[in-house]
């Protein structure tokens, strides 16, 4: 029996269309059938949508069994901590057991904050696994939960007939509709939110294997062969140590966006980020040249990232340890599987300098609470101490135990959010080790532990960086 207010959704379906403009836009329409599963009536329902500011979302327009309803703000007590979410009201009430037909519509233009979670360009487009997409919320009671997903999904997307498409799901065919191209997508249970990329893109190489490929709005002029080949083993060791994160996705691609902001330097500088199956960068990562060890660095963090941060998300609190820590911790797992312990020490030294270059120009706060909101100097310490701090773990419980369970936590706590206290709990399961006071230290105590420092002694070579 219900203990709760509640429903579940029966079908769903996306569909995302390019327009090309001027400006360009994207028209997002998504459909659900939806069955009242709770034990009362229901009055309305909550939906999240997607940042005004951050997509360019306009025109939105809500129907539910085919008539217009107007959402409407939240209550006040609430609108501080759900700023995106709005109130349908229903017709009549929903009683228990029957079906509701809901239907969204809006258009994103103009992206404040191109990242991600979204580009858009005259030529190009991409929209990331997270926050394109309204989410349904569970309703405002204590035993209330969101509601169930269907176990299956269409996903469509209508791009002008010369672009390249990337896209979640396992491919249904696509057909000509004049000048433009309709791809098919279907999403089961297991899979994560859907996403895609597209573009008039150049490929290369032009008829890929098994290796990464490009994909540039103007054909690469220098040999991309070296960094394919860097590339590719970066991938199948991520494959290899943190497991397979989608039956569909079998190479990276990384992929050209002019409208790309940079991460953590300003808009016009070299930046990479990812997006499930490869990584996104900018013309001006593109101009340090492709087999250069920034671009190979960059794209490689960025890559990590599919592991740690799209099959995972975590939490705001864990966005420099979790969030930025994990990729660059595994650098230092693809620097190992190339070139040895030497090469995974050398990497270490490198962190380590960081650290001390850093911690030398700013005071510290403690890792478990810096966020990627903090001010630069203390922002640059965590991000140089979170890597060591998984080296640290491997130095204690085993490298193996250590990516043993870092893969079960990309496996178990697939698409959903995770904080130190669920790594921590993977970890120790996998190790069979109380790792309370690691953590303690580690999170919660300025510096870097002293048995650490003696293992690892600053040398004077670790002063020459790569930028691998």
């Amino acid at each position: 029996m219900p203990l709760a207010p509640g429903y579940s959704i029966l079908k769903e379906a996306y569909d995302a269309r390019f327009l090309a403009g001027p400006p360009p836009a994207l028209h997002v329409h998504v459909a659900y059938k939806l069955e009242n599963v709770g034990n009362g009536d229901l009055t309305f329902m909550d939906v999240d949508f997607p940042n005004e500011r951050s997509f360019g979302r306009r025109d939105l327009h809500v129907e539910i069994d085919g008539h217009t309803a107007t959402p409407e703000d939240l209550p006040a007590e609430y609108q501080a901590s759900q700023p995106d979410t709005l109130r349908i009201p229903l017709e009549g009430k929903w009683s228990p057991k029957q079906t509701r037909n809901l239907s969204i519509d809006y258009t994103f233009e103009s992206p404040q904050n191109s990242g991600s979670l979204i580009t858009l360009g005259e030529n190009e487009f991409h929209l990331g696994s997270r926050g394109w997409l309204p989410e349904l919320a569970a309703p405002k009671h204590l035993l209330a939960t969101t509601p169930s997903s269907a176990n299956l999904g269409i996903f469509t997307i209508r791009v002008p007939s010369d672009f390249h498409v990337l896209a979640r799901g396992t491919p249904k065919g696509r057909k000509q509709d004049g000048a433009e191209t309709e791809y098919r997508f279907a999403l089961f249970g297991n899979d994560l939110p859907p996403f895609v990329v597209a573009g008039r893109y150049v490929a290369s190489p032009e008829n890929a294997g098994s290796g990464a490929v490009f994909w540039t709005l103007q054909a690469l002029e220098e040999d991309s062969a070296p960094a394919i080949a860097q590339l590719s083993s970066a991938w199948t060791t991520l494959q290899t140590d943190f497991g397979l994160i989608d039956k569909n996705i079998t190479i990276p691609h990384i992929v050209e966006s002019p409208e790309l902001h940079g991460h953590f330097a300003d808009d016009s500088g070299p930046a990479a980020v990812a997006f499930p199956g490869g990584a996104i960068v900018n013309p001006a990562a593109l101009k340090q040249g492709v087999t250069s060890g920034e671009f190979l660095g960059a794209v490689t963090h960025a890559l990590a990232h599919n592991w740690f941060g799209d099959a995972i998300r975590p939490t705001p609190d864990a966005s420099i340890g979790l969030g930025e820590g994990l990729p660059e911790y595994a650098t230092i797992v693809i620097e190992e599987a190339r070139n040895g312990e030497a090469g995974r020490r050398r990497r270490i030294m490198q962190y380590l300098k960081r650290y001390d270059d850093a911690a030398s120009q700013a005071s510290e706060t403690p890792l478990g609470i810096t966020m990627l909101t903090d001010p630069i100097g203390p922002r640059r310490i965590a991000l140089a101490k979170a890597p060591l701090f998984y080296i640290g773990l491997e130095d204690i419980c085993g490298k193996a135990e250590v990516r043993k369970g870092l893969a079960e936590v990309v496996k178990l706590r697939r698409g959903k959010d995770v904080d130190y206290n669920d790594l921590r709990s993977e970890l120790e399961q996998t190790t069979n080790r109380s790792l309370g006071q690691m953590f303690r230290t580690w999170l919660n105590d300025r510096g870097i532990p002293p048995d650490f420092r003696a293992r690892y002694p600053v040398a004077p070579t670790a002063n020459q960086e790569t930028g691998e």
